[in-house]
Formats: structure tokens, sequence, C-alpha cells
């Protein structure tokens, strides 16, 4: 009944530059996602970057240096030993010009973009995940925003969410408990 994907879909730390697939096929992967995962009034909110190679070290190279605290070395290490980085976005532009268009629904918008973000997380996630390969979830912005924003040339409306560093599965985790969820789903008949 459960989506095999989506069981498949967690969090794999131990991460390498050996991919099933092409970096063409993982971009054509990301683009057919982001095409189909819907955001409220097809307000198209949702922005990503896909990083390899000197940016995507680069990225966690930046993420290490941007702490006044060091920042576990071995996690670090870790995501920037991967293949590459996902980078999601929601364009505040996008999502301002909602709020003027629809004004009844301004307070809404930013929620519903970060919803929109969110489901593009896991559906990326979860796409990749049948394809055999890993990703896990960090979220180092804000503090990151700016260095970020200046390696990728991206324009100030970009408002980072979310790292998905990804890669071969260089060793898969170990299977979680199942949780109790009775305490977090009410069923009313």
């Amino acid at each position: 009944m459960i989506p095999e994907s989506l069981r498949q879909r967690g969090s794999v730390y131990a991460l390498n530059k050996d991919l099933p697939l092409s970096k063409e096929q993982i971009g054509y992967l990301v683009e057919d996602i982001v095409e189909l995962v819907p955001d409220a009034f097809d307000m198209k909110s949702s922005r990503v970057v896909l990083c390899f190679n000197d940016k995507h070290e680069a990225l966690w190279d930046l993420v290490d240096k941007a702490y006044d605290f060091k920042i576990d070395p071995e996690k670090i290490a870790g995501y920037k030993a991967a293949a590459g980085t996902i980078l999601f976005f929601v364009d505040e532009v996008t999502v301002d010009s909602y709020k003027e268009q629809f004004a009844i629904y301004k307070n809404f918008f930013d929620t519903w973009a970060d919803q929109a973000s969110g489901m593009l997380q896991i559906s990326i996630w979860t796409g990749l995940a049948e394809e055999g390969i890993g990703a896990n979830i960090q979220h180092y912005n804000p503090v990151i925003d700016s260095k970020v924003h200046e390696l990728f040339d991206l324009p100030p409306s970009y408002r980072l969410v979310a790292e998905m560093p990804f890669g071969g599965i260089a060793k898969h985790p170990a299977d979680k408990d199942r949780e109790d969820v009775a305490r977090r789903v009410t069923i009313i008949d």
C-alpha cells in the first residue's frame, strides 16, 4: 500500500561520487520533478540549484568556514564526499507578486511556498532513492545564505531553504525502529 520508493527514502550519510546515473540524467530527473510538484495558485515559487564537482566541494568548504564554532569535521567531509548537492530556494519576488495579486491571501503565500518546497524536497529525495542514489537533507541556512548567493551568482530574491547532498551509497544506514504513529494520527469514522 505504501509506495516502495517512499520506504527506500531515508537519510543516507555515507555517500560517495559513484552514481548509477549520469549527471545529465540526474538533471533531467530533477527538472521533471520540479515541473510536476504542485504549488499553491500554481505560483512556481521553488528554485533549485544542482551542483557537482568544484562548486559542490566549494559549497561544503563554505559551510565549514561560515560558523564561529567548528562543525563536526566528519559531517562536512561526508557531505563533501558526495557526488553533488541540490540547493532548494523560494523566490521571494514570485511570492511577493502573488501577495499583491491576491491580497486576501497575502498572509499565507510564504507558508504555501515553504510547503511547496517541502513537497519538492521529499519528491526529489524519493526520486533519487528510487534510482539507487542516497541523500540527506541539511539546514545550514541562514548562516550561509550570503556566501551561497556569491558562490552561485544568484539573485537576492532566492531564499535558501535546504541543502541536499547526494551520491552513491557507500554504506546503507541501519534500519530504524518503527514509530507508534497513533499519537500523531487521528482517524475519525
